[in-house]
């Protein structure tokens, strides 16, 4: 008669740590094949600006630095008299100069905020880029803004804002973008006196405070101005002062979606959309979207722009010039560990991978040196008492771990009677079915 043959307890320790191993990687598995549909979007919604000064060689290097080319993409030339049509009046002769070099490339997005990458541009950063934006009405989109050579990049805002409406179809209200492009040259100015990151920080702060609370009283937005001041440590003159007051007042005038600006607000300042958020948008960025988790800029070729060139991204501060495959390829490894990673802590129990397998080595190498003819006696024995009606002893054969043969009489699962009349226990091995045991071999 078959009979089936109980797992012994280091059997089954093994079996319930190889479960906790596959089971996150076979969920995620299915989690990630699950968004492949969704990853994939044209190129056609993306916009490109090249300055109307750039010459042909130029312009053909920016395409290869934005990771794309002239027939994938739409293009706008912008000029001298565009950047001038919201920075007049606003930044000096000097800033607006009379040549236009800054290019952008820009792809509307549906969720994640406002990421921005610069290279060589000196006077304003991807944060400053990211925040006037959320001013001017956009609410999600990857920009790059970039320059075959070092330029302050205060005109990169009106082609970055040109490209987006054009890229998404939607028109931007143009007191909204003259707030922008005014939020871009006063934070550049403040940034002048006190540093970029205080600067910035500053102004991010206070238009978060005053659209969020619905202030438009001057004399209360000059409060919020006085407390950021003091959190960042910095004397504003009179000038400056009344200068940052008044945008934020017309600011103050226009409405905003409070969650979409503390999206990315967030993401100026390091700050996690929590990890499913987080998640959901490396899965998609890992299968060829990634919209939401930079996109386009993941693409770009800083090695185009030579060895010298500076960039900064909301993305990541790295300031060096990496290449993109490279960070394509990290960035693979680590959302594969971080989803594998996830579900293992949710079944496992966060148990550290190389200690299991080391316990399942040493665990199998233990079950493999056990006598596997004991085991199976003391299951057939169990077996065939529980089968016994008139409490009968059960004669039995048994060969020992020494390879030794000794007759047992079994009237129960606790004590085996030998040969000799004496009471010895079911298990011929000792220790190897006893659980601490077999704990204390695999340590």
């Amino acid at each position: 008669m078959y009979k089936l043959r109980k797992r012994g307890p280091g059997e089954h320790t093994m079996h319930m740590k190889k479960m906790k191993r596959t089971l996150p990687v076979l969920m995620a598995a299915a989690l990630a094949t699950a968004s492949l549909p969704l990853a994939v979007q044209a190129d056609s919604s993306n916009v490109v600006t090249l300055g109307a000064n750039l010459s042909e060689e130029q312009k053909t290097s920016m395409y290869e630095y934005f990771g794309t080319s002239k027939d994938q993409v739409q293009t706008i030339e912008v000029t001298n008299a565009d950047e001038r049509q919201y920075m007049e009046g606003i930044a000096s002769e000097e800033q607006i100069g009379t040549r236009t070099y800054s290019c952008s490339y820009v792809q509307p997005t549906s969720d994640g905020g406002i990421q921005v990458k610069v290279a060589n541009l000196t006077y304003v950063t991807s944060s400053m880029i990211a925040s006037t934006l959320t001013t001017s009405g956009v609410e999600n989109c990857n920009v790059v803004a970039a320059s075959p050579i070092a330029v302050s990049g205060t005109g990169a805002l009106t082609g970055i804002m040109m490209a987006y409406e054009t890229a998404s179809g939607e028109t931007l209200d143009e007191g909204q973008k003259a707030a922008a492009t005014e939020e871009l040259v006063t934070t550049g100015e403040l940034a002048d006196a006190v540093g970029q990151e205080e600067a910035t920080g500053l102004m991010n702060d206070v238009k978060e405070q005053v659209i969020e609370d619905g202030i438009t009283d001057p004399s209360q937005i000059q409060d919020v101005v006085n407390d950021a001041a003091n959190t960042y440590n910095i004397t504003l003159t009179e000038d400056q002062m009344n200068k940052i007051t008044s945008l934020m007042e017309t600011i103050s005038q226009y409405d905003y979606d409070v969650n979409a600006l503390k999206n990315t607000l967030d993401n100026l300042n390091g700050e996690s959309g929590g990890f499913f958020s987080n998640l959901w948008d490396s899965i998609t960025g890992f299968f060829g979207g990634g919209d939401s988790n930079g996109g386009i800029i993941n693409d770009t070729n800083d090695d185009v722009l030579g060895s010298d060139v500076v960039t900064d991204s909301t993305l990541e501060d790295s300031g060096s010039s990496d290449s993109s495959s490279d960070s394509t390829e990290e960035a693979g490894g680590g959302f594969w560990d971080s989803i594998v990673g996830f579900f293992q802590n949710l079944f496992g129990g966060g148990d550290d991978t190389k200690d299991e397998t080391t316990d399942e080595s040493a665990e199998e190498t233990t079950d493999e040196t056990t006598d596997p003819a004991a085991d199976e006696t003391t299951d057939e024995v169990l077996d065939e008492n529980s089968e016994n009606t008139d409490g009968a002893e059960t004669e039995n054969t048994d060969e020992n771990a020494d390879g030794t043969t000794e007759a047992d009489g079994t009237d129960g699962p606790a004590a085996d009677e030998n040969a000799d009349g004496t009471v010895s226990n079911t298990d011929n091995t000792g220790t190897a079915n006893d659980p601490a045991a077999a704990e204390t071999q695999n340590n």
